[in-house]
C-alpha cells in the first residue's frame, strides 16, 4: 500500500487580504473618530502602509485591519506589523504579509513531529513547505492534531491530504 501524505504550508489568500484592506479603508473613511485625521491604509508594493496624524489613530487603524483579517479567516500570525513611526507630521505603520515556511521554521516543525509524533511518520522539507507521509492515515491525523495543539509563531495550513 502506498504512503498517505499531506503538506504543511503557510499561505495567505492575497484576495482576502485585499478585501480586508478595502473594508478597513471604507470603515475609516466613514467612522466619526477618524474624521480630520488624514487616516488611510493602502498597498505600497508588497507592504501595507497605515497612516494618520496621531499615534493612537494609526494603532486604531491597525486594530480595525486585524479585526477584518480575522473575520475573513486569515491568521494574525501572517501579519507582520511594525511600530508606529513619526514621518513628518504623520504617524505610519508598515506591515507585511508573511508567506511560506522558512527553513528554520520547517526544521522546528519536523523536530516536533519526530520527537512527539507517532513512529513511522516522515517529514521532509520541499522548498517553502513540508511534506509529511506515513503508511497509516491515523498517524497523519494524529500529527495534524499535535501541530494544531502547538503554538508556533507562524500560521500553518494542512493541504493535499491523500
Amino acid at each position: 500500500m502506498a504512503d498517505s501524505s499531506f503538506d504543511i504550508v503557510s499561505k495567505v489568500e492575497r484576495q482576502e487580504v485585499d478585501n480586508a484592506l478595502n473594508q478597513t479603508a471604507k470603515e475609516i473613511s466613514q467612522r466619526y473618530d477618524f474624521k480630520g485625521t488624514n487616516a488611510s491604509i493602502e498597498w505600497s508594493g508588497e507592504k501595507i502602509v497605515m497612516q494618520a496624524n496621531g499615534e493612537d489613530r494609526v494603532k486604531a487603524i491597525l486594530d480595525v485591519f486585524q479585526s477584518k483579517l480575522i473575520k475573513r479567516g486569515i491568521s494574525l500570525k501572517a501579519l507582520e506589523a511594525g511600530e508606529p513611526q513619526l514621518s513628518g507630521k504623520e504617524y505610519k505603520i508598515f506591515a507585511t504579509i508573511q508567506e511560506g515556511i522558512s527553513q528554520d521554521n520547517a526544521k522546528k516543525v519536523s523536530k516536533v513531529i519526530r520527537d512527539e509524533g507517532p513512529k513511522g511518520v516522515k517529514a521532509q522539507v520541499q522548498g517553502d513547505e513540508l511534506r509529511v507521509s506515513s503508511k497509516s492515515r491515523d498517524d497523519l491525523q494524529a500529527v495534524i492534531a499535535l501541530l494544531k495543539g502547538k503554538d508556533f509563531d507562524f500560521a500553518l495550513q494542512f493541504v493535499n491530504y491523500r
